[in-house]
């Protein structure tokens, strides 16, 4: 229940016997397996282009893969000189498990779209406009919510750093959601891909990313719940953001060890996501035309959302009311699905092919196509 689970000496060394002792970070072991990883990338995309040629060869992974490249070889050693980082690079919690959450969810999708005759390429190309913007979206949504307590003190020239400092948390799910549906439509858009078909391959893997990425929360301390008398009780330490922000509210004294006991709402939300993960996958293979199964997460996650705000404790009511920025959300979505299901209900039956036939416009054409060679 600390931020940080373990710091990596930047100084670390492996000593390979004859080859001598090797450095981790820089020109070493990690940018080897980096390395490794990028020519298994390479041939995959190269074998998926053979079996089957209407595979475009997309390259655009090899942009990502270069800036992590470049910072393992060349910003990672340059750590050293700061003083934050005196005792190692720091492996967080929440880090770790949005790491674990977006690679399960997006191999999870990749494997749910081969099966129904999409390529896992596809897949893993939406990945990355789902989890840029959607760390954007998060970001600004906390900001907008927070803002006065995150720039409080800060000099107006610090501004733009402590906008994009997430090392002491700051992300808001809803706000990921958001901004993540932004960047989904958008490659529907240029890839000429029904939304709603491929939002039910996708939605299981949403809430898979949830359930890892709550365990993160519970990790870090932030959205924790209201005290309780319940066995399960979690007491946070010192140093966990459920601690400070209950001294900060003078909930707490400082010189306490550990908060009372508060309901671990991070579990309850990580098993709420999974459940829900497992019930839009037994229902995916069900559905009778698209769309459902993304209605069906629709009205289940918002009633399951608002029930955990009456539990947590970490935010207050909004609008003059008592009911929390994520419940008025909740409440919008889960009105906003009634029409949505209804328009379902007339449609027929049958589920549309996910790639819309037909040429590409000129736009979309210029924006979205692949690097071949």
């Amino acid at each position: 229940m600390y931020p940080v689970l373990y710091r990596i000496p930047l100084d670390l060394a492996w000593d390979l016997g004859p080859l001598g002792r090797v450095p981790f970070f820089g020109f070493g072991i990690l940018l080897f397996v980096w390395a490794l990883y990028g020519v298994w990338m390479f041939v995959s995309h190269r074998s998926a282009h053979r079996a089957d040629p209407a595979v475009p060869q997309n390259h655009s992974w090899l942009v990502t893969w270069g800036l992590i490249a470049a910072a393992i070889a060349f910003g990672i050693p340059r750590l050293q000189g700061f003083a934050q980082f005196k005792d190692g690079v720091p492996i967080f919690g929440y880090g770790l498990m949005l790491f674990i959450g977006f690679t399960a969810a997006s191999s999870l999708a990749a494997w749910r779209a081969e099966r129904e005759g999409l390529s896992k390429e596809v897949i893993w190309d939406l990945a990355m406009w789902l989890f840029i913007p959607g760390i954007v979206g998060a970001r600004l949504f906390y900001l907008i919510q927070y803002g006065d307590r995150v720039f409080a003190g800060v000099p107006l020239a610090q501004w733009p750093f402590v906008a994009v400092n997430l090392s002491q948390g700051g992300i808001v799910l809803y706000g990921a959601l958001l901004g993540g549906a932004a960047g989904y439509f958008s490659f529907c858009f240029l890839r000429r891909i029904r939304p709603l078909g491929l939002a039910d391959i996708i939605v299981p893997s949403v809430f898979v990313g949830i359930g890892f990425g709550r365990i993160g929360c519970f990790l870090y301390g932030c959205c924790y719940g209201a005290q309780t008398d319940l066995p399960w009780g979690v007491k946070f330490p010192q140093g966990a953001m459920a601690f400070m922000a209950m001294v900060e509210k003078h909930k707490l004294d400082e010189t306490a060890l550990c908060t009372p006991a508060l309901h671990p709402t991070q579990i309850y939300s990580s098993i709420d996501g999974f459940m829900i993960a497992a019930l839009t996958t037994w229902y995916f293979s069900r559905r009778r035309r698209n769309g459902e199964v993304l209605a069906v997460a629709l009205i289940i996650y918002p009633i399951t959302r608002f029930c955990m705000e009456l539990l947590r404790a970490d935010e207050g009511g909004q609008f003059g009311t008592s009911l929390t920025i994520s419940q008025w959300i909740s409440i919008a979505l889960f009105i906003v699905n009634l029409p949505f299901m209804y328009y379902l209900s007339k449609r027929p039956a049958v589920r549309d092919p996910i790639l819309i036939p037909g040429e590409s416009t000129p736009l979309r054409a210029a924006m979205a196509a692949p690097s071949t060679r």
